[in-house]
């Protein structure tokens, strides 16, 4: 996606089930992002979402600005008076220059424009020695049939509606522009145990399940939530892990 200039905006049309479904990120996560900070005065919170990371990061700093390109994702937030909230591209915002003391990029990096929004991190950047940090959480993994099912679900039955940019995720960020002075990072992990309608409202908030239905009129999920229910076999809750992958550097001069 580096070099676009007008990246998509693919998550409108679930985020009713993306702010009810999608999980949160681990306190050690947010902490080890807050500990490359010098000062702890504003951070940047970019492709913020409904606010899956949003939140903690004010806990830890004076206050966060929240962007996103969906002001229907935005709007999902839970208000906080630390966080000043605003729809708007990545690549071009209306924080002030040389004003912002940490970057954050939650489950979001691999939609931008990279050339861009990089360029827009150096000028809003307080310093170089200002920290960038982004995650992404890989394939979740479930054992037994009913992690085969989610795997079939994501990769093969809506596999080829995924957007290009998903593959940044495929490859665990391992091919993603990323020009900073890189910093290394403990290993993450985002572990729950949930219930079956979890795993069909997170399935429902994939770009990919949204694209299915929009080109072919058919409910992937419903299509694949009797089989998943025959597997479950009982009303409990089943464990579901999705490796953390960080880059963290500094701006930079």
């Amino acid at each position: 996606m580096s070099g676009a200039s007008s990246p998509a905006d693919h998550f409108s049309s679930v985020s009713a089930a993306y702010s009810a479904f999608r999980p949160r990120y681990p306190a050690a996560l947010i902490d080890y992002f807050t500990s490359l900070a010098s000062r702890r005065g504003l951070a940047w919170d970019c492709g913020a979402g409904s606010g899956q990371a949003t939140g903690d990061i004010a806990r830890r700093f004076d206050f966060v600005v929240a962007t996103d390109l969906s002001a229907e994702q935005l709007s999902r937030a839970t208000r906080d008076p630390r966080v000043g909230w605003a729809a708007c591209a990545a690549e071009r915002t209306a924080i002030r220059s040389n004003t912002v003391d940490a970057v954050a990029v939650a489950q979001a990096l691999h939609w931008f424009a990279h050339e861009e929004f990089y360029a827009e991190v150096k000028r809003v950047a307080a310093g170089p020695d200002v920290p960038i940090v982004a995650w992404t959480y890989a394939a979740p993994r479930m054992e037994g049939e009913v992690g085969e099912v989610l795997r079939r679900f994501m990769f093969e039955d809506i596999g080829e509606y995924w957007p290009p940019e998903r593959k940044y995720v495929d490859t665990e960020y391992r091919t993603i522009p990323f020009p900073f002075e890189r910093l290394d990072a403990p290993p993450f992990a985002l572990e729950n145990d949930w219930l079956l309608p979890q795993i069909v409202g997170y399935m429902r908030s994939m770009s990919a399940a949204a694209r299915y239905k929009k080109a072919t009129g058919v409910d992937p999920v419903v299509v694949v939530e009797g089989e998943l229910g025959a597997l479950w076999r009982d009303d409990g809750p089943r464990r579901i892990v999705w490796p953390v992958i960080v880059l963290a550097g500094r701006v930079g001069s």
